[in-house]
């Protein structure tokens, strides 16, 4: 942290551990000092381990990074000759960007990680002090591209505000495909004018100041005969006000503020509105079936013209529609419609574990057939729609198994590749495996037997596809192969972990429990010392992140560490019910129940575990967690005290009311109502049993900061006892090493009962350190 933060010890804190014995080696300053140096012992012992490449444009070529002695480097594969080497001098390149910023740059730890390299492999461009640069690979010049229509942006038009903005004026205009019309907003009005002439057409005339036409939203439709434009009426803006109290440039604070919808805002209402060119009119388009937009998408044109399609996804997440316009009629209609009991979790499908929807679509000749993924039968699977008739064909893939990403739909083979998981009982049902199925249903295929995590990324023409696979305990591995065969074209990439092996390093041990309905089986790993001794008792922390967007035990190889291990404990994580990725009955109990955070099933977990190992101790259990893992790591001394002894909260969304609208809304409901208070960290404060310490960022932009004051207030009057850690300057999950230390100095005294060291007092000399001569 570039600022010393500020600790409020709002009571003293009184240790759990009286009726335990004390340790016989107290923890020391060098036990902090192992702790805090876990993550570096390891670091680059783990060599030529490969992130998921990237093709480059629509060629057979691909880009990955790979770590190496010293750093990481980046290497480029041709896929139909299998030729392996750089993508660029990382020597040279390093030497330019060092030139052109003034820095020094080593080539073995280049300020990026991702790249995009052109077709002609001729230049590279990355992201570098949140600018585009770009380096020329001829003669290795690197330089800022600057965007010449990029506009001076008005803070508080900064944060969450995703209104098409009003333009007005005809210096901006949107030209036809057929290249005789402009399209442009004036007055904010829908005008057109035909080519090489001054004289404008209006094509509407209800626009205005509080309800204009956005420029942006205009689409032609591939025949140059209609347009549509959205109507935009602003929803209420809210701003969340920062005081940055110790800013490194200036003595004087400075003040800031963004815009920041929170749950039970008025929206930004959006209105399509069809014209047709000959003759100039408007056509309305009735909302019957879109009258209450949380979103809708932008409009996308059939490419014969005979209509437009958007995506409405109503207010409280439960309806969700694809709906059509006919370009002759202005008449809509429902294509899909999907709906919910609780939410519908309406971001794409991807397959990234951690956060992820359930969307997904894929227009089969002009929309006369269309893929989608629904969860209408308890488990994410993938349909096909007659695009025509608005219904489904049929059912492609179905079981007790989620389809988890669609990766390359071949549409002359009529087959989809996409990966899933859960389809084999007794094995780990997030891993994710690659499949082949044809459009029909049949042909279910899969294309690995390996038993891990999976990734897959095909290349544009869909001949190509790499996939990435490793797990806990198998180091990555990286196979090029062909649709065109059932085996592997080459091994690109083998990770060595030998060194890493031999400094000491192990993964997390998997463990399985069953949960709250004696059925299905909880997964969480459990992260012990270097030096564990199964003889001796271990103090359980819980490591809490519960959101309902994603899983987050880890699946495949990483050096993950947890430096509470270093201090004598043993650190866990869970994912309980209400987290994502497994059958729709295992995700709905989130819904507008968020203080659940599958606490019940992680109890069990726990209990299931310390009964199978006589090391376990559960007599007193820890517990910390940031952003939403902040408010369940709270919530777990408010809600289950009998099992939670001790917490350390960053950064938490305490109460639901004061967080970003799209996270809570889709969780907790809409329209605001009861379950809101019911989950409430702040209303629920003076139930606090145990030891409580929070941290909060004062230029916190994920997490309004009162969020965390409001729950610090009702604490107050409450008149309960806690601690508060603030970091002047802090963004999201504030504290740094710092903090890092805070939490550790927290369990140590708290659950070890133990007095941390005086990290007041001088540090002394080692014995076999010589004093500098002054």
């Amino acid at each position: 942290m570039r600022r010393l933060p500020l600790i409020f010890l709002l009571a003293a804190t009184g240790a759990f551990a009286a009726d335990r014995a004390v340790p016989a080696d107290p923890i020391t300053r060098a036990d902090y000092e192992r702790a805090a140096q876990l993550q570096d012992k390891y670091k680059g012992l783990a060599l030529n381990v490969a992130s998921l490449p990237t093709w480059i444009a629509q060629t057979d070529e691909f880009w990955y990074r790979r770590s190496v002695e010293g750093g990481h480097d980046f290497v480029l594969v041709n896929a139909a000759t299998q030729e392996k080497k750089a993508a660029f001098d990382h020597t040279k390149l390093a030497a330019a960007l060092s030139t052109a910023t003034g820095k020094t740059y080593n080539p073995r730890e280049l300020p990026f990680r991702e790249i995009e390299l052109t077709d002609k492999l001729d230049a590279v461009r990355f992201e570098l002090d949140d600018a585009r640069w770009k380096c020329t690979l001829d003669s290795y010049v690197c330089s800022r591209e600057l965007d010449p229509n990029e506009a001076p942006r008005d803070p508080e038009d900064e944060g969450y505000d995703d209104t098409p903005k009003a333009m007005n004026g005809d210096k901006q205009t949107k030209w036809s495909p057929d290249g005789k019309w402009e399209a442009f907003v004036e007055n904010y009005n829908i005008c057109v004018r035909a080519k090489g002439e001054t004289e404008k057409v209006v094509l509407s005339e209800d626009g205005s100041e509080g309800n204009y036409y956005a420029f942006d939203t205009i689409s032609w439709a591939p025949d140059s005969k209609h347009l549509v434009a959205y109507r935009v009426r602003p929803g209420y803006k809210r701003l969340v006000h920062y005081v940055e109290s110790s800013p490194a440039d200036q003595l004087q604070p400075k003040y800031f503020a963004m815009v920041y919808p929170k749950a039970g805002d008025v929206l930004t209402l959006e209105q399509p509105v069809l014209f047709e060119l000959s003759p100039n009119k408007e056509q309305p388009i009735a909302n019957d079936l879109f009258h209450n937009p949380y979103s809708i998408s932008a409009p996308v044109w059939w490419k014969d013209s005979r209509g437009f399609t958007f995506e409405y996804n109503q207010r409280g997440h439960q309806i969700y529609r694809v709906i059509e316009v006919s370009a002759e009629t202005g008449i809509a209609r429902t294509l899909i419609d999907e709906q919910s009991g609780t939410f519908i979790n309406y971001e794409p499908l991807t397959a990234d574990q951690f956060d992820t929807g359930k969307i997904y679509r894929h227009d089969l000749n002009d929309g006369k057939e269309i893929l989608w993924a629904s969860e209408r039968d308890g488990w994410e699977h993938l349909y096909l729609y007659d695009g025509a008739a608005g219904k489904v064909k049929n059912l492609i893939t179905k079981g007790d198994w989620v389809v988890r990403s669609v990766d390359y739909v071949d549409d002359a083979k009529r087959q989809i590749y996409f990966e899933a998981s859960g389809t084999e009982a007794g094995k780990d049902p997030y891993y994710m495996h690659p499949y082949r199925i044809n459009f029909d249903g049949t042909g279910l295929t899969p294309l690995s037997t390996q038993e891990a995590d999976h990734r897959l990324s095909f290349s544009p023409d869909g001949k190509y596809y790499v996939d990435l696979y490793s797990t806990l305990e198998v180091p990555p591995m990286l196979e090029l192969h062909s649709t065109a065969g059932d085996k592997p074209v080459a091994t690109i990439e083998q990770a060595d972990v030998r060194h890493l092996l031999e400094s000491g390093w192990r993964p997390p041990d998997v463990f399985t429990a069953k949960g709250r309905d004696g059925k299905t089986d909880i997964w969480g790993v459990i992260y012990k010392p270097v030096n564990f001794d199964p003889h001796k008792k271990y103090p359980v922390i819980e490591d809490i992140y519960a959101g309902p967007q994603g899983s987050f035990v880890p699946k495949d190889f990483g050096i993950y560490t947890q430096p509470l291990t270093e201090l004598g404990f043993v650190v866990v994580q869970i994912d309980g019910m209400g987290t994502n990725n497994r059958s729709r009955a295992f995700h709905d109990v989130t819904w507008q129940n968020i203080k659940d955070a599958g606490f019940p099933d992680r109890i069990l977990w726990h209990q299931a575990a310390a009964k199978q190992f006589p090391w376990y101790d559960i007599s007193h259990v820890g517990i910390f967690g940031t952003s939403s893992g902040g408010q369940s790591a709270m919530g777990a001394l408010l809600f289950h005290p009998e099992f939670y002894k001790v917490a350390v909260a960053n950064s938490g969304c305490y109460d639901n009311r004061m967080d970003k609208i799209w996270w809570n809304e889709q969780w907790m409901g809409w329209p605001v109502g009861p379950q809101y208070a019911a989950s409430s960290d702040v209303d629920n404060a003076h139930l606090l049993e145990g030891k409580l310490m929070l941290v909060v960022g004062e230029m916190d932009k994920n997490v309004d900061p009162s969020s965390t004051y409001q729950v610090v207030n009702a604490l107050i009057k409450a008149n309960k006892t806690f601690s508060l850690l603030a970091v002047p300057g802090g963004g999201h999950g504030a504290g740094g090493a710092y903090g890092q230390r805070a939490l550790e100095d927290f369990f140590v005294h708290n659950l070890l009962g133990q007095e941390t060291p005086d990290w007041n007092a001088p540090v002394e000399d080692k014995p076999d350190t010589p004093k500098q001569a002054k």
